[in-house]
C-alpha cells in the first residue's frame, strides 16, 4: 500500500509507471472517472527534459541559480595573485622560483644574453690563455708515498694550480661580479614587467660595483678564513693523526662555511636594490634567511645541481670533440702519459664554456634575486609595494612607497 498519494512505492519493479531508470514517476490526478491518464510513449527519456522557449529551468538540487549554473559563492576566497611580470606577486614556490628565472631569460633575452655572452666571452679568453701560458707543470706524486706526504704533495700541486690560474680566476670573477650586477637590475625590473637596455642596467649598476666587489672579496676571505682554521691544527700535528685530524677539521669548516654562505646568500642583491653598505646589506641577508635557512640552502642545492647537470650535457660533447680534433692530446692519452692539449682543444672547449655560462649566469642571479623578493614578500608584504609600482589597477600608490630596490 502507498503511504505518499500520488507516487508509486519505493523499490517496486519497473512497470509502465517509470521511466526505465529505476526512479518512479509521479502520478497525475485522477480525472472525474476516478481513472488516471495515461502516460504518452513518445515522453524523452530521463534528464533530456528541456524547459519552455523563454522561461528559465528551475534549479537543480545542488547546483543553485539555474540548470548548470555555479553556485553563487564559486568565487569566494583568495583572488588570484597579480602578475605584472615574470612572477606572481605572493610567495613563490620553487618551481615558480626556477620559472621566473628561466621566463627572464626568455622574455629579455637580448640584454640577458649581451651580458652573459661578453662576461663569458672574457672569462674563457683569460681561461685559455692561463692555461696555455701561466699553468706550471703538475709535480709528479711518488705511489710509494705515506699519506701525509700525499697529502703535503697534493697540496703543492693545488697551490702550483691555483697560482698559474690566479690571474685567470681573477679577471672570471671581476667579469662574473659585473654580470651579476647588471642581471640583477634586469631580473628586478622584469618582476614589474618592465623592460631595461643595456645601457640602462649599467647606469643603474655601476655606482654600487665596488661595493660588490668588495662584499665579494669579504665572503671569500671569510670563507678561506674557516677553511684554514679548520685544517690548521691536522697540518701542525703531521703524521697519522694529523691526516685524520686534517679530514676532520675540514669538514667541519665546509659545514660552517656552507651555512654562513646561505646566510648571506642575499647580501648581494640586497647591496644592489637596497642601496645600503656591505655590512649593512650582510645584516640584512641574515634577518631575511633566518628561519628559512633549509628552505634557501635546498633551493639553492637544487638550483646548482641543475647547472651542474646542463654544464655536463654541454661540455662532455665539446670535450670528446676536442680531444679528437687535437691530436696531440689524444695521442698523449693512448700512450698513459700526461697529455698536454694545444689550441684546437682550448678554443673548442672554450666554445662550449662560452654556451654553458651564457645560459647558467641569468639562471643563478635569476634563483637569488628572486630569493630575495620572494623573502621580502613573506615577511614586509613587498607584493603589495611592487603591484603599486607596476601601477596595477586597485593598488593606488602612497608617498613613500618602496619598490624591489627600495
Amino acid at each position: 500500500m502507498n503511504d505518499t498519494p500520488g507516487w508509486t512505492s519505493p523499490g517496486s519493479a519497473p512497470s509502465d509507471d517509470q521511466n526505465g531508470s529505476g526512479v518512479p514517476r509521479p502520478a497525475a490526478p485522477s480525472d472525474a472517472n476516478g481513472s488516471a491518464p495515461q502516460w504518452s510513449k513518445d515522453q524523452p527519456p530521463a534528464g533530456q527534459w528541456s524547459p519552455p522557449t523563454g522561461q528559465t529551468p528551475p534549479p537543480a538540487p545542488g547546483q543553485g541559480q539555474g540548470w548548470g549554473a555555479p553556485p553563487p559563492n564559486a568565487h569566494w576566497g583568495r583572488p588570484p595573485a597579480a602578475k605584472p611580470g615574470v612572477i606572481p606577486l605572493r610567495p613563490l614556490g620553487m618551481g615558480e622560483i626556477l620559472d621566473g628565472a628561466v621566463k627572464t631569460l626568455r622574455t629579455y633575452w637580448r640584454t640577458v644574453l649581451a651580458i652573459t655572452v661578453t662576461v663569458a666571452v672574457i672569462s674563457q679568453i683569460a681561461d685559455i690563455l692561463a692555461q696555455r701560458y701561466l699553468t706550471p707543470d703538475v709535480p709528479a706524486t711518488s705511489p710509494d708515498a705515506t699519506p701525509a706526504e700525499a697529502l703535503e704533495q697534493s697540496l703543492d700541486a693545488a697551490q702550483s694550480s691555483l697560482i698559474g690560474l690566479g690571474p685567470a680566476l681573477l679577471v672570471t670573477l671581476m667579469a662574473s661580479l659585473v654580470s651579476a650586477a647588471l642581471l640583477t637590475v634586469v631580473i628586478s625590473r622584469a618582476v614589474l614587467g618592465r623592460p631595461v637596455s643595456l645601457g640602462a642596467a649599467w647606469q643603474e649598476a655601476r655606482p654600487r660595483l665596488l661595493q660588490l666587489i668588495g662584499l665579494t672579496l669579504l665572503l671569500g676571505a671569510m670563507s678561506a678564513a674557516i677553511v684554514m682554521v679548520g685544517l690548521l691544527p691536522g697540518l701542525l700535528v703531521g703524521g697519522g693523526a694529523g691526516v685524520a685530524l686534517t679530514l676532520l677539521g675540514g669538514l667541519g669548516a665546509l659545514v660552517v662555511a656552507v651555512w654562513l654562505m646561505i646566510r648571506f646568500s642575499l647580501a648581494s642583491p640586497a647591496l644592489m636594490l637596497e642601496r645600503g653598505g656591505v655590512i649593512p646589506s650582510l645584516k640584512r641577508s641574515a634577518k631575511l634567511v633566518q628561519g628559512a635557512w633549509w628552505r634557501i640552502f635546498g633551493i639553492t642545492l637544487l638550483t646548482q645541481l641543475l647547472i651542474f647537470i646542463f654544464a655536463m650535457i654541454i661540455a662532455i660533447p665539446f670535450t670528446i670533440l676536442g680531444i679528437a680534433v687535437d691530436g696531440e692530446g689524444f695521442s698523449g692519452m693512448l700512450s698513459g702519459t700526461s697529455p698536454t692539449f694545444g689550441w684546437p682543444f682550448l678554443i673548442i672547449t672554450g666554445i662550449g664554456g662560452v654556451i654553458t655560462s651564457a645560459i647558467t649566469y641569468p639562471i643563478s642571479a635569476g634563483v637569488t634575486v628572486l630569493l630575495y623578493v620572494d623573502q621580502r614578500i613573506r615577511r614586509e608584504a613587498l607584493d603589495l609595494e611592487l603591484a603599486r609600482a607596476a601601477g596595477l589597477p586597485g593598488y593606488d600608490p602612497t608617498p613613500g612607497d618602496r619598490t624591489v630596490g627600495g
